[in-house]
């Protein structure tokens, strides 16, 4: 279990400024979480895969493929004022 003075030690490492009330919180929540971890650990695993998901997690991104760019003439198409091959923009530096 986690005692005040822990919680205290680790708020002074972690450069933390916490009045009593906060300090006996943090040990009640710390130590509910400790309880709760022994409580998993009384759980049988054996033959139990390691995973980093809870569900399947498949890749969404599309296969790699070199294809044409759009080119400068679609690029510009639509932009409100295009000169040259370039966007022009409002200035932003004074």
């Amino acid at each position: 279990m986690i005692s005040k003075q822990e919680v205290e030690y680790v708020a002074h490492l972690a450069r933390l400024e916490i009045d009593d009330a906060q300090k006996d919180k943090f040990t009640s929540q710390l130590n509910d979480i400790l309880l709760y971890i022994d409580k998993l650990n009384e759980l049988d695993t054996t033959g139990v895969e390691p995973m980093s998901h809870a569900i399947a997690v498949t890749n969404a991104f599309r296969e790699d493929r070199i294809v044409d760019s759009l080119g400068t003439e679609k690029s510009l198409a639509n932009a409100p004022d295009g000169r040259g091959e370039f966007f022009r923009v409002p200035k932003v530096i004074e």
